[in-house]
């Protein structure tokens, strides 16, 4: 699946559409396709460290099967593609700012830093964009 570097930027906390970007995320990643994440708004506060699953998400009834039917977690399905693959994420430091947080509050060893929309959207200029 060799081709342009996918930039997804994750602004909504909503379960599924964080489910889709660590799918397409990390999908790419394994298959040969860089992906960058860049995580803000909303969907910050879904990597907050030491949250279960129940506490993480909201969502409406596909939210709620994923749960029941134990649906690979978007956090590991995140991890995955770092592990196997050419993934990055960076949290929004706007965001972070607005919070009040610094990265240590996030899930360890998830994201790469913090970065700035510009950057991002500079970065995403040679490849494909996607917003969920």
């Amino acid at each position: 699946m060799d081709g342009k570097p996918l930039y997804i930027l994750l602004c909504s906390g909503e379960h599924e559409k964080v489910q889709m970007a660590a799918m397409m995320a990390s999908v790419a990643a394994v298959s040969g396709r860089p992906a960058q994440v860049f995580v803000s708004m909303n969907a910050v506060p879904v990597f907050e460290r030491d949250r279960s699953p129940e506490e993480r998400y909201q969502g409406g009834t596909f939210s709620r099967l994923m749960l029941e039917k134990k649906a690979p977690d978007a956090i590991e399905l995140f991890q995955q593609g770092k592990m196997l693959g050419e993934m990055q994420m960076y949290a929004c430091s706007m965001a972070l700012d607005v919070l009040g947080w610094e990265l240590d509050r996030l899930v360890p060893d998830l994201f790469d830093g913090a970065l700035g929309l510009t950057k991002f959207l500079s970065d995403a200029e040679q490849g494909e964009l996607i917003t969920l």
